[in-house]
């Protein structure tokens, strides 16, 4: 099950200071334990960082936040004045606002949304669908994704990896494919072992010197890179506007989840 979202707050007005949760937090441990020193350690700053923290955040606000006399880092006592404990319970007002506000968009756009918009892969491909067949066998599993519009791709992979990632019909993947393992072909009624064979559209040919990226529209407003040779673009003919059948094996295709 996908972890809820939370925001981070930070606070800042024309080219003042930051008030982000860091500070707060170091606020927050100097009202539990009385000491910068101590404060510092348990939010992981050196003393110095969480002195200049306090100072900057003295200078910030209209009274002190933190009532302090240096000590050193063998410590000092300090205090979390009336205003500085009313800065942190309106900053935490405004974090558990935006938190619930957050959840609402996130239950309204999907569960998966702001992780898609936060994933980084190092695979030219990276294809959101959701599984709609899990064929178990003796070692390796079969896992098909609708990537919608009737638009499907298979992946082989362990069955502890379906265990892991929870594999199960209607749980959100995403396909992650490294443009390498896609190869192109032109016709009909191809013969191939390649358990994935996606028809495309070209859409665009960038060359290099040895090898050239295609970009394929292959429907439900998805697309697809291949990394293919010069010499297999040439042979091909491949050009923009071209029908192509792309040829993925499905243990080239890795699966993710959230």
């Amino acid at each position: 099950m996908a972890e809820a979202l939370s925001a981070v707050v930070t606070l800042e007005r024309g080219g003042l200071p930051r008030v982000a949760l860091a500070r707060i937090a170091l606020v927050e441990a100097i009202a539990d334990l009385g000491s910068i020193s101590a404060a510092a350690r348990k939010v992981g700053l050196s003393y110095k960082a969480a002195w200049d923290a306090v100072q900057a955040l003295n200078n910030l606000f209209d009274a002190p936040l933190i009532a302090a006399a240096p000590g050193g880092r063998a410590g000092g006592a300090a205090t979390v004045t009336p205003r500085g404990r009313a800065v942190v319970q309106a900053f935490r007002r405004v974090q558990t606002e935006m938190d619930a506000a957050l959840a609402k968009l996130d239950h309204a756009a999907g569960d998966d949304l702001f992780w898609s918009l936060g994933m980084k892969t190092s695979a030219r491909n990276a294809l959101r669908g959701r599984v709609v067949r899990v064929t178990p066998g003796a070692v390796n599993t079969e896992v098909t994704l609708s990537l919608g519009e009737g638009l499907e791709i298979v992946a082989i992979v362990t069955a502890q990896s379906v265990e892991d990632l929870g594999l199960a019909v209607g749980a959100p993947a995403v396909a992650l494919i490294k443009s390498s393992f896609v190869v192109l072909a032109k016709g009909e009624n191809l013969r191939t072992s390649a358990r994935n064979q996606i028809r495309g559209r070209v859409t665009s040919r960038e060359d290099g010197a040895v090898m050239c990226e295609v970009r394929l529209d292959i429907g439900a407003g998805k697309t697809l890179c291949a990394a293919i040779t010069l010499e297999s673009a040439a042979t091909l003919e491949i050009a923009p506007g071209d029908e192509v059948v792309a040829l993925i094996k499905a243990p080239h295709v890795i699966l993710a989840v959230e």
